[in-house]
């Protein structure tokens, strides 16, 4: 391209377009500024669709400042120029920012396109309200695109991902033809919702239809055969893949299959399968086993997964937090120690737990043992209230097994009862009306107190809550979890 330019030809629009795309592709900083220099020499720095180019470009890069800049400048900015805003943004973890975009767009008078919907649609992902969603919705079906396959199964999936199964499904069912993205989209919706019944039905219906199910769909199934403890239902299809669809098991099939017998206790058959795998073994095929040590208790199999996983993984401080907790579980706080003093030593800091509820078009954050929210006193009588309720009618009793700490009984009564989705769950029961459903996102997997918590409160409250830690989706109705506390 340079040496181009010293024997006198003259680069065009289609020179710059192909050699931003290859800047793109290798996330070059340094030859994209020196293409930026080039199109500023020759010329050609009103042709919109090299603008566009420079500012997706500025995006990925990380450079949103310049990206901005050339975006302003641009004297007529067409649909894809105002896309491209929306997606480098939400790149950039300002989903907020590329919502505003959008709505800007509009506000100009650009009717948005099927891109420009793919873009918003990821946005409400990121900025995670359902009435934005909701909204965006009804956008859709003014605009016509509700017939269009790649838009309804976005919104399906975006549904899915707010807790919204129900319109997940209704979304689904509206679609006149469905394409194997549209059932497999479904498919993981029930699968990471832990309906796995529902998922093996869905899965059998789809291939009655003639869809051909690929890796993916299988990868789902699997899933939802893992996450609903179906055992002998998730053998019969891992079998069939290879046997009646000629699909060879990948490493995320392995990893389903250790995830489901270690979830059902299957501990020693989990770690025969890793051993008997034809390819080595990933991160995630450790950490399905790693999990269900936790769970079970077995200290022995948990190191032997902690220490591949310190192989492969030597910076993920979350396999050090597991082996600590195999070891604080069973009262080997030496051993929690050590561990402990290894993460400090490599700069591995343990996360705290975190929880997200939506109210007001606002989505609020609460921190494990923080108090600062604006609302903190009514939570905190309200916590006290549900706990007394607890107690008197269900004699209900903390399970303080969950806290990992060398203290007394009391102490860790008091670090539970702090935990981020329960000061969530209360927020939720002051400020949202009894007919909504408390929906509550985590970033951790939920204690197993927190969870015989929920289950408590959405029967003495007569309340139904959905929370989604990073495992799945739980639905707590009537004392019960749609998991059957299995997860």
């Amino acid at each position: 391209m340079l040496m181009s330019s010293v024997v006198c030809f003259r680069p065009n629009e289609v020179t710059f377009l192909s050699i931003i795309s290859a800047c793109v592709y290798e996330r070059s900083r340094e030859e994209g500024r020196c293409v930026h220099g080039l199109v500023m020499k020759s010329g050609v720095l009103e042709e919109v669709k090299v603008v566009n180019a420079l500012v997706n470009w500025y995006g990925k890069t990380g450079d949103l400042a310049s990206s901005c800049r050339l975006f302003e400048d641009l004297s007529v900015k067409n649909l894809v120029s105002w896309n491209t805003m929306i997606l480098i943004h939400l790149l950039n973890g300002l989903a907020e920012e590329g919502l505003a975009y959008f709505n800007l767009s509009r506000k100009i008078g650009n009717m948005p396109d099927q891109a420009a919907f793919l873009a918003v649609l990821r946005v409400c992902e990121g900025v995670g309200v359902v009435k934005l969603a909701q909204g965006v919705h009804g956008l859709i079906v003014l605009s016509g695109f509700n017939a269009n396959d790649c838009i309804t199964t976005a919104l399906l999936d975006l549904y899915s991902k707010l807790g919204r199964l129900e319109d997940s499904s209704s979304v689904f069912r509206e679609i006149t033809c469905p394409d194997s993205l549209a059932w497999t989209a479904m498919l993981a919706a029930y699968a990471t919702h832990g309906y796995g019944k529902d998922a093996i039905k869905h899965f059998e219906v789809m291939v009655q239809y003639g869809i051909s199910p690929d890796h993916v769909t299988f990868t789902h199934l699997l899933s939802a055969c893992s996450h609903s403890g179906l055992v002998e239902e998730g053998k019969h299809y891992f079998a069939e893949m290879s046997r009646k669809y000629g699909i060879e098991p990948r490493l995320d099939h392995y990893s389903c299959m250790v995830d489901l017998m270690g979830r059902s206790g299957l501990l020693q058959e989990a770690y025969r399968l890793i051993e008997e795998m034809p390819m080595e073994a990933s991160s995630g095929v450790w950490g399905a086993l790693l999990g269900a040590c936790r769970v079970y208790g077995n200290t022995q199999l948990g190191l032997k997964a902690a220490e591949r996983l310190f192989e492969l993984e030597p910076c993920d401080g979350r396999n050090y937090v597991m082996l600590s907790n195999i070891y604080a579980a069973s009262c080997q706080w030496k051993d929690v120690s050590r561990t402990r003093k290894l993460m400090k030593q490599k700069g591995l800091v343990r996360a705290k737990g975190c929880s997200y509820i939506e109210h007001g078009n606002k989505i609020h954050k609460f921190v494990v043992g923080d108090w600062s929210h604006p609302e903190s006193d009514k939570i905190q009588k309200k916590l006290k209230e549900i706990r007394k309720k607890m107690k008197s009618e269900l004699g209900f009793k903390s399970r303080t097994e969950f806290v990992l700490h060398d203290v007394d009984e009391d102490v860790k009564e008091e670090m539970i009862n702090q935990h981020s989705e329960k000061i969530a769950m209360a927020f939720g029961i002051l400020v949202i009306s009894p007919m909504e459903t408390i929906i509550i996102r985590k970033n951790l997997r939920i204690c197993g107190d927190c969870h015989e918590t929920a289950k408590a409160i959405s029967l003495i409250e007569n309340r139904r809550l959905v929370i989604r830690d990073t495992k799945r989706f739980h639905h707590f109705s009537q004392g019960s979890c749609s998991c059957k506390d299995y997860w």
